[in-house]
């Protein structure tokens, strides 16, 4: 048979239109207010600046009372004995130094180069 027969009347679905619809109760949105943005404090940054301090300065006590081991340190002609986390602490110490003589010559370049530019188009 390759004619199709209809569908008895039961086994039909109901138009769409004669669907019953369901309503359904979308929340509120939130009221409105008038928040104001927060703005970030010099005494908010000072107290975030103090908190990390403080950790640091905890970790570096841990850092000390497990490193009490004494060594013997050689520097430029210079000898001596102390306690292990203090020789590494005196280094990284001595390292930050040279990053901060590093990054600071070379902002005073940029400040220069700036400053000339500057000199040069008359702004």
């Amino acid at each position: 048979m390759s004619t199709e027969e209809p569908l008895p009347p039961a086994a039909v679905p109901p138009a769409p239109e004669s669907r019953p619809t369901v309503q359904r109760a979308e929340p509120a949105p939130p009221p409105a207010s008038k928040a104001v943005p927060t703005r970030v404090t010099r005494a908010a940054v000072i107290w975030s600046a103090v908190a990390v301090s403080l950790a640091v300065l905890v970790l570096l006590i841990i850092f000390f009372i497990q490193n009490q081991d004494m060594v013997s340190v050689k520097f430029l002609g210079w000898e001596g004995r102390l306690a292990q986390g203090v020789a590494f602490f005196i280094a990284a110490v001595g390292g930050g130094i040279l990053v901060a003589i590093a990054g600071g010559a070379r902002i005073l370049q940029l400040r220069r180069t700036e400053r000339r530019r500057r000199r040069v188009t008359g702004a």
